[in-house]
């Protein structure tokens, strides 16, 4: 695609596709001068045949239709002939009026018909023809278009996008243009997609002044917006204070009256520290409830003494940890029997260790345990695939976190909660560094009193992509049961990519290693210094040298874990590269700049209640149907049908970040490591991602980002006061 961008002038002739959405068009353009009309792809906005538009964007080749010009922004001007205004009525934009009408009704009211239907709708009751009844239903439709068409000159004569404008018209309505004149910063609240960034240039626009408090409010909520996503429950009030009038480029003194409003107004809750070493914490209100909800549950889970207390002597719970070692077939070593017991004998237990020591065994053999006893336990884990794993390793029925609580999109909300608990004894949630404290919350409020609840993971992976950090804070609190498995086990010793994970935890640099037999190994580092020849290396090795000498499939075994989306050797890149090699003659569909193809594997890149696919979940496109607008991916199991319109809902999954890996395995990762991505360069990083695969982990790229990841174990702070909470609670 050529980048310059172009402005074309014409009338729009036809319109050959329109998604439901209205997002995605094809028209024809008819240019003065130009023998053939132009295609046209993008947003056009509703615009109709017969109305005379300037477009702005850019020409590009489609492999298939050829030459045609993609919509940045587009406006028009209703015609003004008889024969345009004919061609404009027929074309769909007030149902009820067909070529027929429309000649009767410009035969009736001239060149002025649009004049006319825009200052009265109503006289279309003159027309021969039209009775009250359709002539309420015209007047009605005309309305409502002249309104949507009244937004979208307002909008784009603000520099709003066509995108943006046909969200805020689905958003607001005919309410628009009065809600941004009065707040243009209720986008940034309301719209998904629309950040502070966004309605801070439209309010501009609008001749919202930098000091009003509307604009200093809404500056301060994307502040502690923006925190949340970098994992923080909330932001030290000196921190807040700064990073706000950074951005809004204003005296951090005017930021107190803006402050105080939000407080009053329950958007904030702003909590006292102790002293300069701790300033006051600030929240947005719905994390200051869930971190507060979150310990307040916890700490009554923590209150009744055991589980087994009054049903089983520690004979009895001996007993039976021995029968389940029969049962399986294994002999738990000390840690491993430890974690066992605790789990039989204490309200809330934290099981933690790296790869190879053994916390599948320990799950499996607390489940035979529960049977002895008759103890009902649940196992859960964050994602769909963690799910599937620990189902798999335990022979047992394992859910997510949300289907096992229930959540529905119409009843809003997950339906187990205190009013309506889980019918169990006990609750493994296995993967447990990925818990936030929003889903946390959902846990604890949804256990009865008296169950008990036992988290299983690794500490030193990542945290968990949503905010807080609620492992690390359940260990630092002291209010649960916590046993850490530090022995290796021996089926694990030769293992390269458990001794290399182990390595990395220690700050040691990994190493190719060689096999027992002189055969393969399942650890390879390969020196790239250059990003662009990682890129070509990384490439190869899934496309050519790992398929061919292990056998693995390229698309749906090979996993590429890079550190940042961006880069030569960044997710987007690697994704449009590995894409151009495989499944080159299959069907395929392009929306604006994105590509699908059959075979190609994908990620579900947000929770999706109605089609019951969430955050992380990959899978592998089978169907493209283009009469019925759908597309078909195979997650696991299943197919999901995915509408034209929730395209945007998946990205390609060739390459994926570490953060979106954590909860899965896979049978191959190849990771690539440069100092292009400094920024990322971390020793948790690193060791999440050689611990998300199975049998092979190639590691490729500059040994000198190697060891500054291995050497960085500052992983950042989380503010967060679960912590504090739980331990306030436990000393009353």
């Amino acid at each position: 695609m050529e980048e310059r961008s172009e402005t074309l002038k014409g009338t729009l002739s036809k319109i050959r596709f329109e998604s439901d959405d209205g997002n995605f068009a094809i028209g024809e353009l008819e240019i003065r001068d130009r023998d053939r009309p132009v295609t046209l792809v993008g947003n056009l906005l509703s615009t109709q045949p017969g109305e005379t538009v300037e477009v702005e964007g850019s020409w590009e080749i489609d492999s298939t239709y050829g030459r045609q010009f993609e919509v940045d922004a587009i406006r028009s001007k209703p015609p003004t002939t008889r024969e345009g205004i004919e061609r404009y009525l027929a074309s769909g934009l007030v149902d009820g009026i067909g070529d027929v009408l429309a000649e009767r009704i410009v035969d009736h009211f001239g060149e002025e018909t649009l004049e006319i239907l825009d200052a009265d709708p109503d006289r279309i009751r003159e027309v021969d023809g039209i009775g009250d009844v359709r002539g309420d239903r015209i007047a009605e439709a005309w309305n409502e278009q002249r309104a949507i068409r009244s937004l979208m000159v307002f909008l784009q004569s603000h520099g709003v996008s066509s995108n943006r404008a046909v969200k805020i018209w689905k958003q607001y309505g005919d309410r628009a243009r009065r809600i941004l004149k009065r707040n243009p910063y209720r986008l940034a609240e309301d719209i998904h997609g629309i950040g502070f960034k966004t309605a801070d240039e439209i309010a501009r626009e609008l001749g919202i002044e930098a000091d009003a408090p509307e604009r200093l409010r809404a500056g301060l909520l994307y502040e502690l917006e923006e925190a949340d996503s970098e994992g923080h429950m909330y932001l030290p009030l000196p921190e807040l204070k700064t990073q706000a009038a950074d951005r809004l480029e204003a005296p951090e003194a005017i930021l107190d009256g803006p402050l105080e409003t939000l407080r009053s107004d329950d958007l904030i809750v702003v909590e006292p520290g102790d002293g300069e070493e701790e300033p006051p914490a600030v929240y947005r209100h719905p994390a200051h409830r869930a971190e507060r909800e979150a310990a307040r549950h916890l700490a009554a889970l923590t209150q009744h003494g055991g589980r087994l207390d009054g049903r089983a002597t520690d004979s009895a719970l001996e007993e039976a940890i021995a029968r389940a070692e029969s049962e399986i077939g294994i002999e738990l070593a000390d840690d491993q029997r430890r974690a066992v017991a605790a789990a039989g004998r204490e309200d809330v237990v934290v099981i933690t260790g790296g790869p190879g020591t053994g916390k599948t065994t320990i799950v499996r053999a607390i489940c035979q345990v529960g049977d002895r006893l008759g103890v009902r336990i649940a196992l859960s884990a964050p994602t769909g695939r963690a799910a599937k794993r620990l189902g798999e390793s335990t022979g047992r029925n394992a859910q997510t976190i949300h289907r096992l609580l229930e959540y529905s999109v119409e009843e809003g909300g997950f339906q187990r909660d205190a009013d309506n608990p889980l019918d169990v004894d006990a609750l493994v949630v296995d993967e447990a560094s990925m818990l936030d404290t929003y889903l946390f919350r959902a846990v604890v409020r949804a256990l009865p009193p008296r169950a008990s609840l036992i988290l299983v993971g690794d500490i030193d992976q990542l945290p968990s992509v949503g905010p807080g950090d609620v492992l690390a804070e359940l260990i630092d609190s002291g209010v649960a049961r916590v046993v850490e498995l530090t022995e290796i086990f021996r089926q694990h010793e030769t293992s390269g990519i458990v001794q290399n994970a182990h390595r990395i935890h220690r700050g040691e640099l990994p190493a190719s290693t060689e096999s027992t037999d002189g055969d393969l190994s399942d650890f390879y580092t390969i020196a790239a210094d250059d990003p662009v020849e990682a890129q070509s290396l990384i490439v190869d090795a899934v496309t050519d040298r790992i398929p061919s000498a292990f056998g693995f499939d390229p698309v749906r075994d090979i996993q590429i874990l890079s550190p940042m989306h961006r880069g030569d050797v960044g997710c987007r890149e690697l994704n449009q590269r590995l894409q151009a090699q495989f499944h080159t003659d299959a069907p395929e569909l392009e929306r604006g700049d994105r590509l699908w193809r059959v075979g190609d594997r994908v990620m579900q890149t947000r929770n999706n209640y109605d089609l019951d696919v969430f955050n992380g979940d990959i899978g592998t496109i089978r169907e493209i149907d283009d009469f019925n607008d759908t597309l078909v991916v195979r997650f696991d199991d299943r197919d999901v049908e995915y509408p034209f319109s929730a395209l945007n809902e998946l990205a390609l999954a060739y390459a994926i970040t570490v953060h979106k890996s954590q909860g899965s395995e896979y049978p191959a990762v190849v990771i690539p490591v440069v100092k292009q991505h400094y920024i990322m360069l971390q020793r948790n990083l690193l060791y999440t991602a050689v611990t998300r695969a199975r049998e092979l982990v190639m590691l490729i790229g500059s040994r000198d980002a190697v060891w500054i990841a291995v050497d960085n174990d500052t992983a950042q702070t989380r503010y967060t006061r679960l912590a504090r909470r739980l331990r306030q609670m436990q000393s009353r």
